[in-house]
Protein backbone atom coordinates (compact mmCIF):
# COMPACT_ATOMS: atom_id res chain seq x y z
CA UNK A 1 0.00 0.00 0.00
CA UNK A 2 1.43 3.06 -0.82
CA UNK A 3 1.37 6.40 0.95
CA UNK A 4 -1.40 7.95 -1.34
CA UNK A 5 -3.43 4.54 -0.55
CA UNK A 6 -3.09 5.30 2.84
CA UNK A 7 -4.15 8.58 3.08
CA UNK A 8 -7.22 8.11 1.27
CA UNK A 9 -8.08 5.58 2.85
CA UNK A 10 -7.87 7.30 6.39
CA UNK A 11 -9.87 9.77 4.90
CA UNK A 12 -12.43 8.17 3.19
CA UNK A 13 -12.44 4.57 4.98
CA UNK A 14 -11.71 0.74 3.60
CA UNK A 15 -14.03 0.26 1.12
CA UNK A 16 -13.37 2.87 -1.02
CA UNK A 17 -9.66 3.42 -2.01
CA UNK A 18 -7.80 0.82 -4.48
CA UNK A 19 -4.01 1.52 -5.26
CA UNK A 20 -1.33 -0.67 -5.50
CA UNK A 21 -2.36 -3.98 -7.82
CA UNK A 22 -1.67 -2.98 -11.39
CA UNK A 23 -4.44 -5.64 -12.03
CA UNK A 24 -6.96 -4.10 -9.65
CA UNK A 25 -6.28 -0.26 -11.46
CA UNK A 26 -6.69 -1.90 -15.09
CA UNK A 27 -10.24 -0.87 -15.37
CA UNK A 28 -9.67 2.56 -14.54
CA UNK A 29 -6.64 2.82 -16.86
CA UNK A 30 -8.63 3.01 -19.81
CA UNK A 31 -11.57 4.26 -21.89
CA UNK A 32 -13.27 3.47 -25.30
CA UNK A 33 -10.79 4.92 -27.00
CA UNK A 34 -7.83 4.71 -28.73
CA UNK A 35 -5.66 6.34 -26.13
CA UNK A 36 -2.66 4.46 -24.62
CA UNK A 37 -3.75 3.46 -20.67
CA UNK A 38 -2.81 4.91 -17.82
CA UNK A 39 -2.98 3.32 -14.46
CA UNK A 40 -3.63 5.32 -12.03
CA UNK A 41 -1.95 5.78 -8.23
CA UNK A 42 -5.18 5.22 -6.82
CA UNK A 43 -8.90 4.62 -7.37
CA UNK A 44 -11.55 6.54 -5.22
CA UNK A 45 -15.25 4.75 -5.34
CA UNK A 46 -17.04 8.13 -4.05
CA UNK A 47 -19.99 7.21 -2.45
CA UNK A 48 -21.43 10.65 -1.82
CA UNK A 49 -20.46 14.49 -1.90
CA UNK A 50 -18.31 14.21 1.38
CA UNK A 51 -16.25 11.66 -0.33
CA UNK A 52 -15.64 14.16 -3.12
CA UNK A 53 -15.05 17.06 -1.48
CA UNK A 54 -12.53 15.15 0.66
CA UNK A 55 -10.68 13.66 -1.91
CA UNK A 56 -10.45 17.34 -3.61
CA UNK A 57 -9.60 19.14 -0.15
CA UNK A 58 -6.89 16.43 -0.10
CA UNK A 59 -5.47 17.19 -3.67
CA UNK A 60 -5.32 20.35 -3.41
CA UNK A 61 -3.16 20.20 -0.21
CA UNK A 62 -0.90 17.05 -1.78
CA UNK A 63 -0.82 18.80 -5.50
CA UNK A 64 -2.42 15.33 -6.92
CA UNK A 65 -4.03 15.61 -9.74
CA UNK A 66 -7.74 13.88 -10.30
CA UNK A 67 -9.49 12.56 -13.18
CA UNK A 68 -13.13 11.97 -12.34
CA UNK A 69 -14.75 9.21 -14.18
CA UNK A 70 -18.08 7.29 -14.79
CA UNK A 71 -18.64 3.99 -16.85
CA UNK A 72 -15.88 5.07 -18.90
CA UNK A 73 -17.91 4.48 -22.17
CA UNK A 74 -15.95 7.49 -23.62
CA UNK A 75 -14.13 7.72 -26.96
CA UNK A 76 -11.61 10.64 -26.44
CA UNK A 77 -9.78 9.73 -23.67
CA UNK A 78 -11.21 12.36 -21.56
CA UNK A 79 -11.33 9.84 -18.14
CA UNK A 80 -7.94 7.88 -18.87
CA UNK A 81 -5.92 9.32 -15.45
CA UNK A 82 -2.87 11.73 -15.12
CA UNK A 83 -0.04 9.43 -14.10
CA UNK A 84 0.45 9.42 -10.45
CA UNK A 85 -2.90 10.76 -10.14
CA UNK A 86 -6.55 9.85 -8.21
CA UNK A 87 -9.34 8.31 -10.17
CA UNK A 88 -12.27 9.64 -8.95
CA UNK A 89 -15.07 7.17 -9.67
CA UNK A 90 -18.68 8.64 -9.45
CA UNK A 91 -20.23 4.95 -10.18
CA UNK A 92 -21.17 4.38 -6.79
CA UNK A 93 -23.02 7.85 -6.41
CA UNK A 94 -26.74 6.46 -8.45
CA UNK A 95 -29.38 7.94 -6.36
CA UNK A 96 -32.57 9.44 -7.86
CA UNK A 97 -32.80 12.60 -5.11
CA UNK A 98 -35.90 13.92 -6.62
CA UNK A 99 -38.75 13.29 -9.13
CA UNK A 100 -41.35 16.03 -10.28
CA UNK A 101 -43.23 14.86 -13.39
CA UNK A 102 -45.76 18.12 -13.04
CA UNK A 103 -42.26 19.95 -13.16
CA UNK A 104 -41.15 17.96 -15.96
CA UNK A 105 -37.19 17.68 -13.47
CA UNK A 106 -35.69 14.85 -11.98
CA UNK A 107 -32.51 15.28 -10.25
CA UNK A 108 -29.94 12.38 -9.89
CA UNK A 109 -26.58 11.92 -9.01
CA UNK A 110 -24.19 11.55 -11.61
CA UNK A 111 -23.34 8.00 -11.69
CA UNK A 112 -27.41 6.99 -12.52
CA UNK A 113 -27.54 5.29 -15.63
CA UNK A 114 -29.07 6.63 -19.13
CA UNK A 115 -31.26 4.22 -19.70
CA UNK A 116 -32.94 4.58 -15.94
CA UNK A 117 -33.13 8.30 -16.84
CA UNK A 118 -34.87 7.82 -19.86
CA UNK A 119 -37.31 4.54 -18.25
CA UNK A 120 -38.35 6.56 -15.59
CA UNK A 121 -39.10 9.28 -17.60
CA UNK A 122 -41.13 7.58 -19.96
CA UNK A 123 -43.13 5.71 -17.07
CA UNK A 124 -44.62 8.84 -16.19
CA UNK A 125 -45.62 10.06 -19.71
CA UNK A 126 -42.52 12.29 -20.10
CA UNK A 127 -39.33 12.03 -22.37
CA UNK A 128 -35.56 12.16 -21.80
CA UNK A 129 -34.75 12.37 -25.41
CA UNK A 130 -31.04 12.43 -25.41
CA UNK A 131 -29.76 8.83 -26.72
CA UNK A 132 -25.87 8.20 -26.77
CA UNK A 133 -25.13 4.97 -28.50
CA UNK A 134 -24.47 3.69 -24.74
CA UNK A 135 -27.11 4.53 -22.91
CA UNK A 136 -27.73 1.19 -21.67
CA UNK A 137 -24.30 1.63 -19.28
CA UNK A 138 -22.89 4.94 -19.23
CA UNK A 139 -23.84 7.46 -16.41
CA UNK A 140 -25.38 10.82 -17.11
CA UNK A 141 -22.46 12.16 -15.51
CA UNK A 142 -20.16 11.48 -18.14
CA UNK A 143 -23.24 12.86 -20.34
CA UNK A 144 -23.40 15.85 -19.18
CA UNK A 145 -18.80 15.91 -19.06
CA UNK A 146 -19.27 15.52 -22.49
CA UNK A 147 -22.23 17.44 -23.94
CA UNK A 148 -23.39 13.94 -25.50
CA UNK A 149 -25.39 13.51 -28.14
CA UNK A 150 -27.55 10.54 -29.91
CA UNK A 151 -29.29 10.10 -32.94
CA UNK A 152 -32.49 11.86 -31.77
CA UNK A 153 -30.51 15.23 -31.47
CA UNK A 154 -31.72 16.05 -34.92
CA UNK A 155 -35.28 17.28 -33.10
CA UNK A 156 -34.20 17.47 -29.88
CA UNK A 157 -30.96 18.59 -29.25
CA UNK A 158 -28.28 17.62 -27.26
CA UNK A 159 -27.37 17.08 -23.42
CA UNK A 160 -27.00 20.64 -22.56
CA UNK A 161 -30.15 21.29 -23.83
CA UNK A 162 -32.04 19.10 -20.63
CA UNK A 163 -29.70 20.32 -17.88
CA UNK A 164 -31.11 22.98 -16.00
CA UNK A 165 -28.75 22.94 -12.88
CA UNK A 166 -25.92 21.12 -11.42
CA UNK A 167 -24.03 20.92 -8.09
CA UNK A 168 -20.16 20.35 -8.55
CA UNK A 169 -17.13 20.32 -6.23
CA UNK A 170 -14.23 22.44 -6.98
CA UNK A 171 -10.60 21.63 -6.37
CA UNK A 172 -9.96 22.17 -2.67
CA UNK A 173 -13.08 21.00 -1.95
CA UNK A 174 -15.59 24.22 -2.46
CA UNK A 175 -19.50 23.22 -3.31
CA UNK A 176 -20.89 25.26 -5.93
CA UNK A 177 -24.43 25.43 -7.44
CA UNK A 178 -25.30 26.84 -10.72
CA UNK A 179 -28.45 26.98 -12.52
CA UNK A 180 -32.12 26.50 -11.11
CA UNK A 181 -34.85 23.74 -11.03
CA UNK A 182 -37.15 26.11 -13.21
CA UNK A 183 -37.22 25.53 -17.23
CA UNK A 184 -36.64 29.30 -17.66
CA UNK A 185 -33.97 31.71 -16.05
CA UNK A 186 -31.40 33.95 -16.99
CA UNK A 187 -29.65 35.26 -13.76
CA UNK A 188 -25.76 36.13 -13.62
CA UNK A 189 -23.74 34.02 -16.20
CA UNK A 190 -24.71 30.81 -17.86
CA UNK A 191 -22.17 28.39 -15.65
CA UNK A 192 -24.24 25.92 -15.81
CA UNK A 193 -23.77 25.42 -19.78
CA UNK A 194 -19.86 26.05 -19.21
CA UNK A 195 -19.71 23.26 -17.04
CA UNK A 196 -21.63 20.93 -19.76
CA UNK A 197 -19.42 19.81 -22.37
CA UNK A 198 -16.04 20.93 -20.16
CA UNK A 199 -14.93 16.83 -20.16
CA UNK A 200 -14.53 17.01 -16.13
CA UNK A 201 -11.70 20.01 -16.17
CA UNK A 202 -13.69 22.66 -13.96
CA UNK A 203 -15.42 20.90 -11.41
CA UNK A 204 -16.74 17.38 -10.45
CA UNK A 205 -20.51 17.33 -10.89
CA UNK A 206 -22.20 15.57 -7.82
CA UNK A 207 -25.60 16.09 -8.91
CA UNK A 208 -27.62 16.96 -11.77
CA UNK A 209 -31.26 19.08 -12.23
CA UNK A 210 -32.55 17.45 -15.36
CA UNK A 211 -35.51 19.08 -18.04
CA UNK A 212 -37.71 16.28 -19.07
CA UNK A 213 -40.49 16.83 -22.00
CA UNK A 214 -43.74 15.17 -22.84
CA UNK A 215 -43.70 11.69 -24.48
CA UNK A 216 -44.54 11.77 -27.93
CA UNK A 217 -47.60 9.39 -28.40
CA UNK A 218 -46.52 7.93 -31.75
CA UNK A 219 -43.46 7.16 -33.65
CA UNK A 220 -43.09 5.87 -36.98
CA UNK A 221 -40.07 4.06 -38.38
CA UNK A 222 -38.32 3.79 -42.01
CA UNK A 223 -35.30 2.21 -43.73
CA UNK A 224 -34.32 4.31 -47.27
CA UNK A 225 -32.65 1.63 -49.55
CA UNK A 226 -29.96 3.24 -51.57
CA UNK A 227 -27.32 2.30 -54.25
CA UNK A 228 -24.73 4.54 -52.74
CA UNK A 229 -24.04 7.08 -50.17
CA UNK A 230 -24.15 9.99 -52.33
CA UNK A 231 -27.83 9.63 -52.99
CA UNK A 232 -28.29 9.15 -49.04
CA UNK A 233 -26.29 12.25 -48.26
CA UNK A 234 -28.19 14.32 -50.76
CA UNK A 235 -31.90 12.48 -49.61
CA UNK A 236 -31.31 14.45 -45.91
CA UNK A 237 -30.52 18.06 -46.75
CA UNK A 238 -33.68 17.39 -49.73
CA UNK A 239 -35.94 16.32 -46.39
CA UNK A 240 -35.62 19.29 -44.31
CA UNK A 241 -35.40 21.55 -46.95
CA UNK A 242 -38.98 19.69 -47.47
CA UNK A 243 -39.66 21.61 -44.40
CA UNK A 244 -39.87 17.80 -42.08
CA UNK A 245 -37.82 17.45 -39.52
CA UNK A 246 -37.42 13.97 -38.63
CA UNK A 247 -36.92 12.86 -34.91
CA UNK A 248 -33.82 10.79 -36.27
CA UNK A 249 -31.69 10.60 -40.11
CA UNK A 250 -29.38 8.18 -39.69
CA UNK A 251 -26.89 6.79 -42.55
CA UNK A 252 -25.49 4.28 -42.94
CA UNK A 253 -22.29 3.71 -45.72
CA UNK A 254 -21.36 1.03 -47.95
CA UNK A 255 -18.49 -0.77 -45.40
CA UNK A 256 -20.83 -0.14 -41.98
CA UNK A 257 -23.83 -2.22 -44.34
CA UNK A 258 -21.30 -5.05 -45.15
CA UNK A 259 -20.68 -4.74 -41.13
CA UNK A 260 -24.13 -5.41 -40.17
CA UNK A 261 -24.87 -8.38 -43.00
CA UNK A 262 -23.99 -11.52 -40.72
CA UNK A 263 -24.58 -9.59 -37.19
CA UNK A 264 -28.01 -7.30 -36.80
CA UNK A 265 -31.16 -8.28 -36.63
CA UNK A 266 -32.06 -6.71 -39.95
CA UNK A 267 -31.03 -7.85 -42.84
CA UNK A 268 -30.86 -5.31 -45.64
CA UNK A 269 -32.00 -6.02 -48.98
CA UNK A 270 -29.32 -7.13 -51.80
CA UNK A 271 -27.96 -4.80 -53.95
CA UNK A 272 -28.29 -1.55 -51.05
CA UNK A 273 -25.07 -0.15 -51.06
CA UNK A 274 -26.09 3.07 -48.06
CA UNK A 275 -29.36 3.51 -45.81
CA UNK A 276 -30.88 6.05 -43.98
CA UNK A 277 -33.16 4.95 -40.86
CA UNK A 278 -35.19 7.68 -40.33
CA UNK A 279 -38.05 8.24 -37.73
CA UNK A 280 -41.20 10.58 -37.44
CA UNK A 281 -42.85 10.87 -33.61
CA UNK A 282 -45.39 13.15 -32.73
CA UNK A 283 -49.07 13.14 -31.13
CA UNK A 284 -51.55 12.73 -34.24
CA UNK A 285 -50.52 9.49 -35.70
CA UNK A 286 -51.99 10.69 -39.29
CA UNK A 287 -49.69 13.44 -39.18
CA UNK A 288 -46.81 11.50 -38.34
CA UNK A 289 -47.62 8.77 -41.04
CA UNK A 290 -47.93 11.71 -43.31
CA UNK A 291 -44.87 12.83 -42.64
CA UNK A 292 -43.42 9.39 -43.25
CA UNK A 293 -44.56 9.00 -46.06
CA UNK A 294 -43.76 12.55 -47.49
CA UNK A 295 -40.47 11.37 -46.53
CA UNK A 296 -40.26 8.61 -48.31
CA UNK A 297 -41.40 9.99 -51.20
CA UNK A 298 -38.55 13.07 -51.25
CA UNK A 299 -35.89 9.80 -50.67
CA UNK A 300 -37.39 7.94 -54.13
CA UNK A 301 -37.11 11.16 -55.68
CA UNK A 302 -33.27 11.29 -54.70
CA UNK A 303 -32.87 7.60 -55.90
CA UNK A 304 -33.77 5.44 -53.42
CA UNK A 305 -34.14 1.65 -54.68
CA UNK A 306 -36.89 1.33 -51.87
CA UNK A 307 -38.32 2.45 -48.79
CA UNK A 308 -39.43 -0.32 -45.99
CA UNK A 309 -41.92 0.50 -43.21
CA UNK A 310 -41.67 -0.89 -40.37
CA UNK A 311 -44.63 -2.71 -39.37
CA UNK A 312 -44.66 -4.05 -35.66
CA UNK A 313 -42.77 -2.90 -32.81
CA UNK A 314 -40.35 -5.88 -33.39
CA UNK A 315 -39.26 -4.72 -36.60
CA UNK A 316 -38.36 -1.33 -35.28
CA UNK A 317 -36.54 -2.43 -32.36
CA UNK A 318 -34.54 -4.48 -35.23
CA UNK A 319 -33.87 -1.49 -37.24
CA UNK A 320 -32.24 0.03 -34.21
CA UNK A 321 -30.63 -2.77 -32.60
CA UNK A 322 -28.96 -2.96 -36.36
CA UNK A 323 -28.12 0.61 -36.19
CA UNK A 324 -26.55 0.56 -32.69
CA UNK A 325 -24.38 -2.65 -33.66
CA UNK A 326 -22.52 -0.74 -36.46
CA UNK A 327 -19.26 0.20 -34.15
CA UNK A 328 -19.11 -3.12 -32.64
CA UNK A 329 -19.65 -4.87 -36.11
CA UNK A 330 -16.70 -2.96 -37.53
CA UNK A 331 -14.63 -3.67 -34.52
CA UNK A 332 -15.16 -7.28 -35.09
CA UNK A 333 -13.82 -6.82 -38.46
CA UNK A 334 -11.49 -4.56 -37.89
CA UNK A 335 -9.84 -4.76 -34.12
CA UNK A 336 -8.06 -2.03 -34.27
CA UNK A 337 -10.66 0.85 -35.61
CA UNK A 338 -10.67 4.15 -35.06
CA UNK A 339 -14.01 6.26 -34.89
CA UNK A 340 -13.87 9.89 -34.86
CA UNK A 341 -17.52 11.95 -34.37
CA UNK A 342 -16.70 14.70 -36.96
CA UNK A 343 -19.44 17.35 -38.07
CA UNK A 344 -19.76 19.14 -41.32
CA UNK A 345 -22.60 20.96 -42.81
CA UNK A 346 -25.51 19.15 -44.22
CA UNK A 347 -25.01 20.49 -47.38
CA UNK A 348 -21.45 19.56 -47.61
CA UNK A 349 -21.83 15.87 -46.55
CA UNK A 350 -22.38 13.62 -50.00
CA UNK A 351 -18.67 15.60 -50.93
CA UNK A 352 -17.48 15.01 -47.15
CA UNK A 353 -17.99 11.43 -47.54
CA UNK A 354 -16.43 11.15 -51.05
CA UNK A 355 -13.42 12.66 -49.75
CA UNK A 356 -13.04 11.04 -46.20
CA UNK A 357 -12.71 7.80 -48.52
CA UNK A 358 -10.52 9.31 -50.58
CA UNK A 359 -8.15 9.98 -48.10
CA UNK A 360 -8.31 6.63 -46.90
CA UNK A 361 -7.39 4.98 -49.88
CA UNK A 362 -4.30 7.46 -50.44
CA UNK A 363 -3.16 6.18 -46.74
CA UNK A 364 -3.90 2.38 -47.65
CA UNK A 365 -7.11 2.42 -45.43
CA UNK A 366 -11.13 1.60 -45.56
CA UNK A 367 -12.85 4.33 -44.53
CA UNK A 368 -16.61 3.92 -43.07
CA UNK A 369 -19.11 6.77 -42.76
CA UNK A 370 -22.15 6.64 -41.04
CA UNK A 371 -24.40 7.97 -38.32
CA UNK A 372 -26.47 11.53 -36.89
CA UNK A 373 -26.79 12.67 -40.95
CA UNK A 374 -29.10 14.47 -40.05
CA UNK A 375 -27.49 17.04 -38.01
CA UNK A 376 -24.26 16.61 -39.63
CA UNK A 377 -22.32 14.52 -37.13
CA UNK A 378 -20.43 11.47 -39.19
CA UNK A 379 -19.10 8.75 -37.24
CA UNK A 380 -16.00 8.27 -39.59
CA UNK A 381 -13.77 5.19 -39.05
CA UNK A 382 -10.47 4.44 -40.05
CA UNK A 383 -10.39 0.48 -40.16
CA UNK A 384 -7.22 -1.39 -40.18
CA UNK A 385 -6.24 -4.34 -38.11
CA UNK A 386 -2.24 -4.38 -37.74
CA UNK A 387 -0.72 -1.86 -34.75
CA UNK A 388 2.45 -1.73 -36.79
CA UNK A 389 -0.25 0.23 -39.03
CA UNK A 390 -0.61 2.88 -36.29
CA UNK A 391 1.53 5.64 -37.97
CA UNK A 392 0.23 5.88 -41.11
CA UNK A 393 -3.13 5.18 -39.55
CA UNK A 394 -2.63 9.04 -36.93
CA UNK A 395 -1.58 10.60 -40.69
CA UNK A 396 -4.76 9.78 -42.41
CA UNK A 397 -6.52 11.12 -39.43
CA UNK A 398 -5.16 14.15 -39.67
CA UNK A 399 -6.00 14.16 -43.34
CA UNK A 400 -9.42 13.80 -42.08
CA UNK A 401 -9.38 16.71 -39.83
CA UNK A 402 -8.65 19.25 -41.75
CA UNK A 403 -10.89 18.55 -44.39
CA UNK A 404 -13.54 18.26 -42.17
CA UNK A 405 -12.50 21.90 -40.96
CA UNK A 406 -12.02 23.12 -44.94
CA UNK A 407 -15.78 21.70 -45.16
CA UNK A 408 -16.43 24.12 -42.42
CA UNK A 409 -17.17 21.53 -39.94
CA UNK A 410 -15.43 20.59 -36.48
CA UNK A 411 -13.33 17.79 -35.00
CA UNK A 412 -15.96 16.77 -32.25
CA UNK A 413 -20.03 16.76 -32.11
CA UNK A 414 -20.31 14.49 -29.17
CA UNK A 415 -16.91 12.70 -27.87
CA UNK A 416 -15.73 15.48 -26.73
CA UNK A 417 -11.74 16.63 -27.06
CA UNK A 418 -9.85 15.09 -24.56
CA UNK A 419 -6.47 13.04 -25.43
CA UNK A 420 -7.63 11.92 -28.69
CA UNK A 421 -7.90 15.36 -30.43
CA UNK A 422 -6.39 17.80 -28.55
CA UNK A 423 -4.08 18.33 -30.98
CA UNK A 424 -6.52 19.12 -33.59
CA UNK A 425 -8.09 21.98 -31.05
CA UNK A 426 -5.41 24.83 -32.69
CA UNK A 427 -6.62 23.68 -36.11
CA UNK A 428 -10.22 24.70 -35.40
CA UNK A 429 -9.88 27.78 -32.78
CA UNK A 430 -7.07 30.68 -32.91
CA UNK A 431 -4.82 31.00 -30.03
CA UNK A 432 -6.97 33.84 -28.57
CA UNK A 433 -9.64 31.79 -28.11
CA UNK A 434 -7.53 28.94 -26.76
CA UNK A 435 -5.77 31.32 -23.94
CA UNK A 436 -9.12 32.73 -23.32
CA UNK A 437 -10.67 28.74 -22.06
CA UNK A 438 -7.12 28.31 -20.83
CA UNK A 439 -7.70 31.22 -18.34
CA UNK A 440 -11.33 30.15 -17.87
CA UNK A 441 -9.53 26.69 -16.61
CA UNK A 442 -7.47 29.07 -14.16
CA UNK A 443 -10.39 30.81 -12.57
CA UNK A 444 -12.11 27.21 -11.80
CA UNK A 445 -8.68 25.04 -10.90
CA UNK A 446 -5.63 27.46 -10.08
CA UNK A 447 -3.59 24.40 -9.14
CA UNK A 448 -3.98 22.89 -12.48
CA UNK A 449 -5.15 19.15 -10.95
CA UNK A 450 -8.08 18.69 -12.34
CA UNK A 451 -8.29 16.24 -15.25
CA UNK A 452 -5.11 17.80 -16.87
CA UNK A 453 -3.54 17.50 -19.79
CA UNK A 454 -7.16 17.08 -21.33
CA UNK A 455 -8.64 19.74 -24.36
CA UNK A 456 -5.35 21.69 -24.48
CA UNK A 457 -1.80 20.29 -25.41
CA UNK A 458 0.59 20.47 -22.31
CA UNK A 459 3.19 22.24 -24.57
Amino acid sequence: MNELHRDLESLLGAGKVLGGDDEALAPWARDESHCTPVAPAAVVLAASRADVEAVLRYAAEKRVPVTPCGARTGKSGGSIPAPGGIALSLERMDRVLAFEPDDGVIVVEPGVITGRVMELAEEAGLFYPPDPNSWEMCTIGGNVAENAGGPRALKYGVTRDYVLGLEAVLVGGEVIRTGRRTVKGVAGYDLTSLLVGSEGTLAVITEITLRLVPLPREVRTALCVFADAQAAARTVAAVLRAGILPRTLELFDDQALAACADSGPFRFPAGAGAAILAETDGDDGEAVMGALVRLGEIAVEQGALEVLVAQSAAQRRDLWATRRQVSSALKARFPRKISEDVVVPRSRIPEAIERFKAIGREHGFPVATYGHAGDGNLHTNVLFRDAVEAPAVEACLSALMRATLEFGGTISGEHGVGLAKRAFLPWEQAPGLIALQRRLKAAFDPLGLLNPGKIFSSD
